[in-house]
């Protein structure tokens, strides 16, 4: 597997990509066209029988999760797109809705449609104002084109669309929180079950998809679930964002088919960056468990990085060379996590914070070997005992860290202080050093 499968991204050289335009001269619309001709439930199983799997993380048959919609309930339904993107290392539906956010508007539109909801919210992390203004503008030029409000294209089918801004809080990429937090109140993990499908947004049924995931439909549309699944692995159908970062010679944004491996996208990104060595890398963000140059033939699709002991996540392709300290990395981490938890539960709210603590005192030189088992017991009291996932993930990266670095967290002890001189892991540490003045 040595091409990429340019298909959301295909356009993100056109200069007019973001506009109507720009997207209705490449086929755009075609396959909402397609669709309000169709029965929505047959949508439904043209998404099921496609293997398109949740692109945020967890990998759920979308189309499942589109069937779970109780079909006795007389409450409205809602479609809400998670658009928090916000984990370190994950960059993938940012610059998709930048470069191409009709696509996005366009698999509401159908999505929408396939579970027969008139009411549909994109909910977007608050910082990225210019992707905000992108957006609404997006989605005020499909009303004014009638591709949004009231009987679109003449379907009798109606649907209003909001993007709305969040409050900059990662706790609301959790589908729960996101819901709260959409309804005016703190983010914050709900109970579960119910499960939104059954009681979501205003207690009434929800499906809760990533951008990616919608923004995937209207190609599966316009050409069927076997163009789809024609791509990828038997069990992890399709095409997806790999956004490679860190030390590597072209970072960015590779859409291929799932089962790729790091080795040959790191073939394709001009490997890792000159004069160094792959020491460790992410397969799905900063929440996922580390891997090594071991693992750089490990296809990256759902299987086979749950076999290997990571997860695929958001395909948040994190890479390391030799000159990272992996206790620095690691801190860095678990200190986002620690601000970013919501508090809600104990395990996570202190858990996190006396893993700071810990990390902290190990790279200063003043921890012991046993802080090592203070970790892992932490982590113990973490994973699967906090409200949410974020508390599991915070584990991640401290248990696979310690389990494939375990004599560099003791080379700090022993040496009494960080092994590593930091600024040769900056983009400016092989450059000579000026002469003269301040250093």
């Amino acid at each position: 597997m040595t091409t990429l499968t340019p298909i959301l991204s295909r356009n993100w050289d056109r200069t007019d990509s973001f506009t109507l335009d720009g997207y209705q001269a490449t086929g755009g619309y075609d396959a909402l066209r397609k669709a309000l001709a169709m029965e929505p439930d047959a949508i439904v199983d043209l998404v099921k029988q496609s293997g398109l799997r949740g692109r945020g993380g967890a990998g759920f048959p979308t189309g499942m999760k589109w069937g779970f919609l109780p079909k006795d309930n007389p409450n409205p339904r809602y479609l809400v797109v998670n658009a928090d993107e916000s984990e370190p290392g994950t960059c993938k539906d940012i610059p998709l809705m930048l470069a191409n956010p009709h696509v996005l508007v366009e698999g509401v539109a159908i999505a929408s449609y396939a579970i027969k909801s008139n009411q549909a919210f994109i909910y977007v992390r608050g910082e990225v104002v210019h992707v905000i203004r992108r957006l609404r503008k997006a989605v005020a030029d499909a009303y004014e084109a009638g591709l949004l409000g009231r009987d679109i294209l003449g379907s009798g089918f109606d649907l209003d669309v909001v993007v709305h801004a969040g409050a900059g809080a990662y706790i609301c990429g959790e589908e729960t929180a996101l819901l709260d937090s959409l309804e005016g109140y703190r983010g914050q993990p709900r109970l579960k079950p119910p499960f939104p499908a059954v009681a979501g947004l205003y207690a009434s049924p929800t499906v809760v998809n990533n951008v990616e995931s919608i923004a995937s439909v209207p190609g599966i549309v316009a050409n069927g679930a076997e163009w789809f699944t024609s791509m990828g692995t038997e069990k992890s159908a399709g095409f997806g964002f790999f956004s490679l970062s860190g030390h590597v010679t072209r970072p960015g944004q590779y859409e291929a088919p799932l089962g790729i491996t790091l080795r040959e996208l790191l073939d394709m990104a001009g490997g890792v960056r000159a004069g160094h060595s792959l020491k460790f890398w992410t397969p799905g963000g900063s929440s996922t468990p580390i891997f090594t140059d071991q693992h750089l033939d490990t296809p990256l699709d759902f299987e086979s990085v749950g076999a290997a002991g990571s997860m695929l996540g958001t395909r948040a392709l994190q890479v390391f060379d030799e000159t990272t300290c992996v206790v620095r990395a690691v801190g860095r981490w678990i200190a986002f996590y620690a601000h970013e938890s919501c508090g809600k539960c104990t395990p996570c709210r202190e858990g996190n914070y006396w893993m700071v603590q810990v990390l902290d005192r190990i790279e200063r030189g003043e921890g012991t070997e046993a802080d090592l088992d203070k970790l892992l017991d932490i982590c113990d009291n973490l994973l699967g005992r906090s409200f949410c996932a974020l508390g599991d993930g915070a584990t991640s990266p401290v248990m696979s860290s310690i389990k494939h670095f375990r004599q560099e967290y003791i080379d700090h002890v022993e040496q009494g202080g960080c092994p590593f001189d930091h600024a040769k892991s900056t983009l400016w540490g092989d450059r000579p050093a000026a002469t003269g003045g301040n250093q």
